[in-house]
């Protein structure tokens, strides 16, 4: 059986607040954003609902991004910071599906450059991970321990908004 995007368009557009909050919480960890979002609602399309999502994380500020990344795992781990419902894990999970079949060598690494990163920046690395070998993820986070604090706080930002672009599709279209 397939499932009609504009149904479950429609279905978002109609639950409860409360509902439709938690949908977009799935999606984003940041509460402000997922706020904003119910309030934008009615989306007219899919690419309202995403154009709309691209516009409010930008328009949010550092607290809100930090937020937003305490959803996510780190890369090669199972638990985020933060509680986070069911079907964010199973994404996180299947967006990390590239370190399932790691080599030992490289799972240390990215545990060590993912304390490493954390340590410099003050929060976890953020990438979208979608379709990343475990030496392609390994590789950008070499890249990005080089960086400094303001320009690595927007390229997380940029990989989150990514992900969410990600997991909106994926609620639409479930």
């Amino acid at each position: 059986m397939t499932t009609n995007p504009q149904t479950n368009l429609d279905h978002l557009n109609s639950v409860s607040a409360e509902t439709a909050a938690g949908d977009f919480l799935k999606c984003c960890g940041s509460n402000n954003w997922a706020r904003r979002m119910v309030a934008e609602r009615p989306f007219m399309s899919l690419n309202h609902l995403l154009e709309s999502a691209e516009q409010i994380w930008w328009s949010l500020d550092a607290a809100d991004w930090l937020e937003a990344f305490h959803s996510h795992p780190k890369i090669g781990e199972k638990k985020a910071t933060a509680p986070t419902s069911d079907q964010s894990k199973r994404w996180s999970e299947a967006e990390q599906a590239g370190v399932k079949d790691a080599a030992a060598e490289t799972l240390q690494m990215l545990t060590t450059l993912n304390r490493e990163y954390e340590e410099k920046f003050g929060f976890i690395f953020i990438v979208c991970a979608t379709g990343k070998s475990s030496e392609e993820m390994l590789e950008i986070l070499r890249d990005r321990l080089g960086n400094n604090s303001e320009d690595e706080l927007r390229i997380a930002a940029a990989e989150q908004a990514q992900i969410t672009q990600l997991r909106l599709k994926k609620l639409i279209d479930s």
